[in-house]
């Protein structure tokens, strides 16, 4: 029942997402940015939700649209296949360790989009994908989630575990946060709305 799916057709990009909150973490990710897809099944694998995007944009020009338009298409399900929220536990926090790198994330699913990131990158390339787009995705995911989200590197050398740290931090945070609250009930907010 907490499922959704978007597709989202601009002049650049095509894109479909569907979400399921109560799976088992497979994905199934076709973007035509390998890493990209790589960080999407991490994404998929450590917060349990099933994830498929099937993607096609102007990869000629760069990957800069399609990694955002994914965060726009990702968040957007995130959304309509949380309802209400009743009766989930909102909050979510993880601090991941791989390797030399270190990310902790905090996140509240408030309907109030925003963003903090402290996540330098020591390099400007993970093979041919650009660092700067790791940000780009989670902003977008972010904006159109409705999520609080504070990503921060303790610390961290190369760049290519810093971003998967990232990945998975934020994963493992959003499985927390969608879960069913067992003491809960109704809106987890004083407001009675989210």
């Amino acid at each position: 029942m907490r499922r959704a799916e978007v597709t989202r057709k601009t002049n650049e990009t095509s894109i479909t997402v569907a979400v399921n909150l109560d799976g088992t973490g497979k994905s199934e990710v076709k973007t035509g940015v390998g890493f990209f897809d790589h960080m999407l099944d991490q994404l998929a694998r450590h917060s349990l939700i099933d994830i498929t995007v099937a993607a096609s944009g102007d990869l000629h020009i760069d990957d800069h649209h399609t990694v955002e338009d994914c965060g726009i298409a990702l968040g957007q399900a995130l959304t309509r296949a949380l309802g209400d929220k009743a009766g989930i536990r909102r909050y979510g926090h993880f601090s991941l360790a791989m390797d030399d790198a270190q990310v902790a994330t905090a996140l509240d699913l408030s309907a109030r989009p925003y963003l903090v990131w402290t996540l330098p990158f020591p390099t400007a390339k993970i093979g041919t994908f650009d660092t700067e787009l790791v940000r780009e995705f989670f902003q977008a995911l972010a904006t159109h989630g409705g999520i609080t989200l504070h990503v921060d590197l303790i610390h961290g050398l190369n760049s290519h575990h810093i971003a998967e740290a990232a990945f998975k931090s934020v994963a493992r945070a959003l499985r927390m946060a969608v879960e069913p609250d067992p003491r809960g009930t109704g809106i987890p907010s004083t407001k009675g709305a989210l």
